[in-house]
């Protein structure tokens, strides 16, 4: 069993930063590929980005291209999300999950076995 914990949401200007967090518990943490989705209001959860497990092989939606970055520690069971600028349409809640085969990098929610409770992120301006 994996359970996942978000953090490092909140209020930014557009143009601004932030950094996600997601903290993992579970011994086969690093045997899978993890990812981030958003779901803004009234519409439906959207992919953002995905990691392998060795964190060599990433994919990132093209909205976020150049702007957003995945990595993970998995020393640490982490998985990072650093977002770079921002933009008003950015603003959703963010869910980190883990599944699928180590190797792959998948894209669809249906690949993904483990989900966290999500953490806002509001982008003004």
């Amino acid at each position: 069993q994996v359970q996942l914990v978000e953090s490092g949401g909140g209020l930014v200007q557009a143009g601004g930063s932030l950094r996600l967090s997601c903290a993992a518990s579970g011994r086969t943490f690093s045997s899978y590929a993890k990812a981030w989705f958003r779901q803004a209001p009234g519409k439906e959860r959207e992919f953002v980005a995905a990691i392998s497990w060795s964190g060599g092989s990433t994919r990132y939606a093209d909205s976020v291209k150049g702007r957003f970055t995945i990595s993970r520690d998995n020393a640490k069971n982490t998985v990072y999300l650093q977002m770079n600028n921002l933009k008003p349409e950015d603003t959703a809640v963010y869910y980190c999950a883990a599944g699928g085969p180590p190797w792959a990098v998948p894209t669809t929610i249906d690949e993904y076995a483990y989900w966290g409770q999500g953490t806002q992120v509001t982008v003004s301006g």
